[in-house]
């Protein structure tokens, strides 16, 4: 069972980036995937979330708008479009999948952090002018 993340780079303020999120070894049927980002010396921030089964999403307050979490059951992956790029938004992304039945209605649950099963390994992405 592995994720692999794909899509960062170095993008200047103001441009964007489309993080793919692939999985392997299961299919996303009836999962919840999770964003996370870590900057250096900060603590991780759980981004996005999507439930496969029924597209519900969540946002962390100061993405909303920016971020558009979204998934392509057909090629097992959730992507994560990243529009109006800010410096502070340079991290490492990771996504992560737990099954369904540890959330309740909602993704975006802090509480539930300890659902998430599988990690990838990350993709870097950079804001600088």
């Amino acid at each position: 069972l592995q994720l692999v993340e794909s899509g960062g780079g170095l993008v200047q303020p103001g441009g964007s980036l489309r993080l793919a999120c692939a999985a392997s070894g299961f299919t996303l049927d009836y999962y919840v995937i999770g964003w996370f980002r870590q900057a250096p010396g900060k603590e991780r921030e759980r981004v996005s979330c999507i439930s496969t089964s029924d597209n519900t999403t969540g946002y962390l307050d100061s993405v909303k708008g920016r971020f558009t979490i979204s998934t392509d059951n057909a090629k097992n992956t959730v992507y994560l479009q990243i529009d109006s790029l800010k410096p502070e938004d340079t991290a490492v992304y990771r996504c992560a999948a737990s099954p369904r039945r540890c959330f309740g209605f909602v993704c975006y649950d802090q509480t539930r952090d300890w659902c998430y099963k599988y990690w990838g390994q990350g993709t870097q992405v950079t804001v600088s002018s």
